[in-house]
C-alpha cells in the first residue's frame, strides 16, 4: 500500500506544527498507522525523510513504544490490563477467556469472516485507571468493571458491527479513526461523556468538603495540602534546626555557622 498525497501533505502539516520538526514524529507515526493500519517501512522511509533523520532514528520509536504496530491491526484493538490489581481482580481470568472466545494468542488478530469486524487481542499494562479494575480499552476507550461475560458480549458486540460506547460515554470508533485523533486531527467525539468517573473524582470531593486548595504561588505547601499542614511546614522550614542552635547563658542564641565565624 502507497501513502496517498492526502497522507504526505498531512504528514508535513504534523511536522510544521513544531519548532523541531522531529518533535511531530510520534504524531505522525499514528497519522502512518490511521492510513496503513500499522507501521510500515514506507511509513518510516517517509517519516524519515519528512523530519530529515534517518529512518533508523523513526524504527527506534517506532519499536520502543508499544502503542506502535508492526503486524496488521484489527479494526478494533482490544487491551486487557493485566497488571497487579486489575490481575487480581479478574484481568488473568478476562484476557484468558477472549483468548478462547476469539482464537487468538496475545498482539494477534482475529481471521477475516464474511460481514465480521477484526480485533487485535493484546494484554496491556497499566492504563492508570485502577478505581475501575479490571479494566479493558478498545482502541484506547476505557471500559470499566470488566466480567468475563461482559467482556465476551463486548467483543461479539464489536464483532458484529454494533454501536459500543466507553463505560465513560464516548463512541468507540475503529482503530485508524481513533489512530487519526491521536494524530491530532479531532474527531469532535472528546465531549461524549464524563472524563472521569465518581470513583475517579473521590479524592476531590474530601478536598471540596475540607476546603482544601492549591496554593496561590508554589511556596509553602504542595497543591491540595490542608492549609494548617502547609503552615506547619512552612514554619519549620523557616527556623534553623535545633543541632544547628546553640544556647547561650544569656538567653541569646546563634547558629552554628554565626558562632564559627564568631571564633
Amino acid at each position: 500500500m502507497s501513502l496517498s498525497e492526502t497522507t504526505l501533505t498531512e504528514l508535513r502539516e504534523i511536522a510544521a506544527r513544531y519548532p523541531e520538526g522531529r518533535s511531530g514524529l510520534l504524531p505522525m507515526l499514528h497519522l502512518v498507522q490511521s492510513a496503513e493500519g500499522r507501521v510500515t517501512s514506507e511509513g518510516i522511509e517517509t517519516c524519515a525523510e519528512i523530519l530529515g533523520i534517518t529512518a533508523a532514528e523513526v524504527s527506534g520509536v517506532a519499536t520502543f513504544y508499544t502503542m506502535y504496530k508492526r503486524r496488521p491491526v484489527g479494526d478494533y484493538h482490544v487491551g486487557v490490563c493485566t497488571n497487579t490489581l486489575c490481575a487480581v481482580m479478574g484481568g488473568d481470568v478476562i484476557f484468558e477467556r477472549l483468548k478462547e472466545h476469539l482464537d487468538v494468542g496475545n498482539d494477534e488478530r482475529t481471521a477475516d469472516a464474511p460481514g465480521k469486524k477484526s480485533i487485535t487481542l493484546e494484554h496491556v499494562e497499566c492504563n492508570a485507571a485502577c478505581d475501575y479494575a479490571p479494566v479493558m480499552m478498545v482502541n484506547w476507550e476505557f471500559m470499566d468493571n470488566m466480567t468475563p461475560e461482559s467482556a465476551v458480549e463486548l467483543v461479539d458486540d464489536l464483532r458484529e458491527g454494533k454501536e459500543v460506547r466507553s463505560t465513560r460515554g464516548p463512541r468507540v470508533v475503529t482503530w485508524r479513526e481513533a489512530e487519526r485523533v491521536l494524530a491530532g486531527f479531532p474527531d469532535d467525539l472528546a465531549d461524549e461523556g464524563p472524563a472521569a468517573g465518581p470513583a475517579s473524582l473521590v479524592g476531590l470531593g474530601i478536598a471540596r468538603t475540607n476546603g482544601w486548595t492549591a496554593p496561590e504561588s508554589g511556596a509553602g505547601r504542595t497543591a491540595g495540602q490542608p492549609q494548617e499542614l502547609g503552615e506547619a511546614a512552612a514554619d519549620a522550614g523557616s527556623r534553623p534546626s535545633e543541632s544547628a542552635v546553640v544556647e547561650k547563658e544569656s538567653g541569646t542564641s546563634e547558629t552554628a555557622a554565626e558562632k564559627g565565624e564568631a571564633k
